[in-house]
């Protein structure tokens, strides 16, 4: 992490000191309350749960600080890209998404918008930079994408997209705002599931939507407040805390991951491994542009799916989830959602496990794939 992520995570760390009162709690207490003291309405802070709440507000204020944007809350990750996508698709009903990105945006795509008349077009990952982008379009990308891990430049596409009148949308959940900036490369809005690494124990589901936009973030936050897509206090409390161990978690996941693909990319049983910090990678170029780390995430397959699901049930230290960013390693093969990967595939997100007995435990169960 740069300098200037280094001092926004600091500052993250301490915004709430300088508003507290002697004998105040450091930590903000959890407010549930959906109703408020209202006399009359005018000048009241709070109104009711569904509009805002204060324990929203003290995550915002902590994700707005590391986004150096307004942010808005929201109850997971696809709650975020849901609302993104629906405020923004009113009069232009063209979107253009990775068609190796998340799945659950491909089928909300395909399955909601485009019975609202949207014209959905998939593209890759690699393509987008050089994809038509004609027609104020409303552009999608996620990079790294998941799974793949494929990269593509958010500063080229921006530029594109802004001269053909279009917006861009950068789903960001990969790398957090400590590893990748999109809005300081010229994305107009950025979404991602905190249920990931920012939350990082697994227990939350939350999500996020970014912007610089004053008009974009009221149509966001009102999208929220008219949908009833709201989180939960005591979820927003848990991101809360979690936010504040990211920077340390992210730091040994990361080193983590570069030993691991490191030495993945030197296993005879592994192909095609994915990890953007390798130089051999075909990502690494961009990724050294435009991230100031590598992420926690590696790709590779094994021979067969069954070769897959054999090495993740012998391996103690990989935990088998669909999700990513938490402090175990986890791993999954992703055929098994319909990705567009082989059926060897395996997506290993590298946890906060001391490296030498995660390496150690990988190692044994790739001797025996099956």
């Amino acid at each position: 992490m740069q300098d200037q992520g280094k001092a926004r995570f600091a500052k993250m760390l301490h915004h709430r000191a300088e508003k507290l009162k002697k004998g105040e709690p450091v930590a903000p207490p959890l407010i549930s309350a959906t109703t408020y003291h209202l006399p009359e309405v005018e000048g009241a802070s709070h109104v009711y749960g569904r509009m805002a709440m204060p324990t929203w507000e003290a995550v915002e204020a902590q994700l707005g600080i590391l986004e150096d944007a307004p942010c808005v809350a929201f109850p997971s990750g696809m709650a975020a890209i849901s609302a993104a996508l629906m405020a923004v698709l009113t009069d232009r009903k063209r979107l253009i998404i990775p068609s190796d990105g998340y799945y659950v945006t491909r089928v909300f795509s395909a399955e909601i918008l485009a019975a609202y008349g949207v014209e959905v077009i998939e593209v890759p990952t690699a393509e987008i930079a050089t994809a038509d982008v004609s027609g104020g379009a409303v552009v999608f990308i996620e990079t790294p994408s998941n799974p793949g891990l494929e990269c593509c430049d958010i500063a080229l596409i921006a530029q594109r997209v802004r001269t053909a009148g279009g917006l861009l949308i950068v789903d960001n959940t990969t790398m957090t705002p400590l590893l990748q900036r999109p809005l300081d490369l010229g994305a107009d809005m950025v979404v991602a599931a905190d249920t990931k690494a920012p939350g990082g124990h697994s227990d939350i589901l939350f999500g996020h939507v970014a912007t610089r936009d004053v008009e974009l973030a009221a149509r966001v936050r009102n999208w929220r407040k008219l949908s009833g897509a709201v989180p939960g206090a005591f979820e927003a409390w848990l991101l809360h805390r979690g936010l504040e161990t990211l920077e340390v978690r992210l730091e040994r996941m990361c080193a983590s991951a570069q030993v691991i693909a490191e030495r993945l990319a030197a296993h005879p049983g592994v192909t095609n491994l994915r990890f953007p910090g390798l130089a051999s990678d075909p990502s690494h170029e961009i990724a050294s542009r435009q991230m100031s780390g590598y992420g926690f995430l590696i790709g590779f397959e094994l021979p067969s799916g069954a070769a897959a699901e054999a090495f993740l049930a012998a391996c103690p230290f990989i935990t088998q989830t669909t999700s990513f960013g938490g402090t175990h390693t986890a791993g999954e093969r992703r055929a098994r959602w319909g990705d567009p990967v082989s059926e060897g595939f395996i997506r290993l997100s590298i946890g906060v496990e001391p490296v030498e007995p995660l390496w150690n435990a990988i190692a044994e169960a790739l001797g025996n794939p099956g």
